[in-house]
């Protein structure tokens, strides 16, 4: 008999509305210890409200959460000790340096100096930011300030950080590292649930939940997800992608298609034999477009084919 992983996060039917609004619809999932866990939805999905609730910020209007074995609803103040939440403008002092900034966080959760030190030390070399240590935070580069956000949010060594779109705006290299970080952080037991927009980086995740208007759509592993499409995709380019849509968008059985740059990504029932049907509908319209051909399902495809072609992502 294996052990079951623990639960450093439980949310149960959480549900908190706004005037002319449901944001957060009986949501429940959980997240176990050393896993990094995505909230994944397009903007107004209810992943920012559904992590306010978590860190006991919001008080929900239904349903119960317990971070790392405390009632965040009941006890928020209890529940703070074991949780670090970076909110998409964490509040960095531009006018302190590096090593001030973290010392000023520290010292909100009264860690000692020497493990600070320490703490910083390996935080900061992790994240490609030991040289900085002296410059002003408001001189740094967007991409670093996450990254110091981030050092700041661990310095108490939380057993769960709650993240909020960390890596929008960020730089490849920096969203990179960011990552690294958090595999990191995982490996040593800390449970991390991060919400985004980049469906690119729900591939990352350990497991993902797909929310659409404050509801749940699906929770599993990435890989799952993309299994549990069950249809063909197909991935077409042309010179003129808008003709190439117009031609193709009411064809027989295509559930969703999306305008990807210069082609087409579309969902469809039966991949053999749409390929051989939609090139001769896109020869006879004279329509100009290189060869159709069947691609691995994303996350993206999955979650477009479940809501229709209505939700707008980042761009990654």
């Amino acid at each position: 008999m294996t052990d079951q992983p623990q639960s450093a996060i439980v949310a149960e039917g959480l549900t908190k509305s706004f005037p002319n609004v449901r944001a957060v619809d009986h949501l429940s999932f959980d997240v176990h210890a050393g896993e990094i866990f995505g909230l994944v939805g397009p903007d107004g999905a209810g992943k920012t409200t559904t992590l306010r609730m978590l860190a006991g910020i919001m008080p929900p209007d239904e349903g119960t959460a317990r971070v790392a074995g405390c009632d965040v609803v009941h006890d928020p103040e209890g529940a703070k000790h074991h949780l670090s939440y970076m909110p998409q403008r964490f509040g960095l002092y531009e006018d302190l340096t590096v090593d001030e900034n973290i010392r000023f966080y520290a010292d909100l959760f009264g860690v000692k100096k020497a493990e600070r030190e320490d703490c910083a030390t390996q935080l900061l070399q992790a994240a490609g930011m030991s040289e900085f240590r002296k410059r002003l935070a408001g001189k740094l580069s967007g991409g670093m300030k996450q990254k110091l956000g981030l050092v700041c949010a661990l310095t108490h060594r939380p057993k769960v950080i709650l993240l909020d779109e960390p890596t929008t705006g960020v730089d490849p290299v920096s969203r990179r590292d960011f990552w690294r970080i958090l595999y990191e952080l995982a490996a040593e037991g800390v449970a991390i649930l991060t919400s985004t927009a980049y469906l690119d980086e729900a591939e990352r995740c350990h497991r993902v939940a797909l929310l659409h208007q404050g509801k749940l759509l699906f929770c599993d592993t990435p890989a799952n997800l993309k299994a549990k499409l069950g249809k063909g995709v197909l991935s077409v380019t042309s010179s003129e992608p808008r003709r190439l849509r117009d031609q193709l968008e009411h064809a027989i059985g295509i559930s969703s298609l999306v305008l990807t740059g210069d082609g087409l990504h579309i969902v469809v029932d039966d991949a053999a034999r749409r390929i051989p049907e939609f090139e001769a509908r896109l020869n006879n319209a004279h329509v100009p477009f290189n060869a159709i051909q069947q691609v691995t399902p994303t996350i993206e495809d999955l979650f477009v084919d479940a809501v229709g072609s209505g939700a707008s992502f980042h761009a990654s």
